[in-house]
Order: C-alpha cells, then structure tokens, then sequence
C-alpha cells in the first residue's frame, strides 16, 4: 500500500523516527492501528447506545433479578458487609 504524504507530514515522521530510533513504518503502523481501534470502540459505543435507546421501557431494559441484586450489593457494600 502507498500512502502519499504532505511534505510536512513526512518531515514530522522523519523526525519523529529519528527521536525514537524507530522506523517511520512502525510508527504509521501503529498509529493506524490506534485509529482503527478508536472506530471501532466509537462504532461499539453507537452501537449500544442505539440498543439501549430502542429497548428503553421494554421488557428488554432491565432485568429485574439483576436489578434487585445490584441493589443489595451496594446496601451491602454501604453497611461494610460486602
């Protein structure tokens, strides 16, 4: 794959390779990797805010076992028996 850069870009790199005494192309690497990880936290996040919107006052938003479990866990926690 090629990927033209901006002269500044390629300066910027250049040096930062330089100050790191790493490779210009691990550190691309590695910052696409970081920008494709950032997506795809971004698309999860999207993705469950839109699950929780649509089942907000359904039989689906909270389970009622689950609820009543996290409750005394936290009254447990606040009379130090947890």
């Amino acid at each position: 794959m090629h990927v033209p850069l901006s002269t500044d870009i390629h300066t910027r790199l250049k040096a930062e390779a330089k100050r790191s005494g790493r490779p210009a192309t691990v550190l691309v690497r590695e910052a696409i990797e970081t920008w494709l990880e950032e997506r795809e936290r971004a698309a999860l996040h999207h993705a469950i805010a839109h699950y929780a919107q649509a089942v907000a006052g359904t039989s689906n938003d909270l389970d009622a076992d689950m609820e009543k479990a996290a409750v005394e866990h936290l009254l447990d926690g606040e009379r130090g028996e947890g």
